[in-house]
């Protein structure tokens, strides 16, 4: 190859395939479009909150109050399917979904089915709620974790008694559940991890109302 060809071949080699800025000037059209379908997205997310979303929040905690007042008193039946032309929980969750009114709807219904006896259907009302509320969200949990152990399924159990506790991370729910917890091991025949689970409640929440008793519960699990 002579000396002009590998000038020649250099020079095409090292010049940029594309200019700087050439590809927002070819694609400006494309852009200015995908811009304009972003803008219009937003507009009409919000429009979709004010106009349709707001006015059913409003609608939907007008009917829940009622549905709440049964439940607060324990009328689990007429907090579920409602009752004098007031809709229960069931139909606040069919009529107002995507609502905040109705996520909280589920933890209720959960915990009235729960109270009911009615656990697969308590697990699965439960298990739909998503909350923000890190007491709700755990005490969500830890009713789960009850309605496994009533259908004897201790592993799930165990599964979200943990959860409940991760989740709650306070003084007030996080021994309730470590608590259950243990009791969970001590089904399991696990009585080595039964009495780490106490010893959590000694040492990490001494001042609770589960931690006065748990003593007993430490050397049950160790004598065994």
């Amino acid at each position: 190859m002579s000396a002009t060809e590998v000038k020649a071949n250099t020079t095409t080699e090292n010049k940029p395939i594309v200019k700087s800025g050439s590809f927002v000037q070819e694609n400006q059209k494309s852009l200015l479009f995908i811009a304009a379908a972003i803008v219009i997205m937003v507009v009409g997310y919000i429009a979709y909150l004010k106009v349709y979303l707001a006015p059913r929040e409003a609608s939907a905690a007008s009917q829940f109050y009622v549905a709440q007042d049964f439940w607060a008193k324990k009328e689990w039946d007429k907090a579920i399917k409602g009752d004098a032309g007031y809709p229960g929980l069931e139909k606040i969750i069919t009529d107002y979904s995507n609502t905040k009114v109705a996520n909280l709807a589920y933890f209720y219904l959960g915990t009235a089915y729960l109270n009911k006896g009615e656990y697969r259907k308590a697990i699965d009302n439960l298990n739909s709620y998503r909350g923000d509320d890190a007491m709700v969200a755990a005490e969500a949990l830890g009713s789960v974790g009850d309605a496994y152990v009533e259908l004897k399924d201790m592993d799930k159990a165990e599964t979200y008694f943990k959860k409940a506790v991760d989740k709650a991370n306070n003084k007030f729910l996080a021994p309730l559940y470590l608590k259950k917890l243990g009791l969970v091991y001590e089904a399991k025949n696990d009585k080595k991890a039964a009495a780490e689970t106490y010893k959590k409640i000694k040492t990490e929440y001494p001042d609770s109302a589960e931690a006065q008793n748990i003593d007993a519960y430490i050397g049950r699990s160790e004598a065994q």
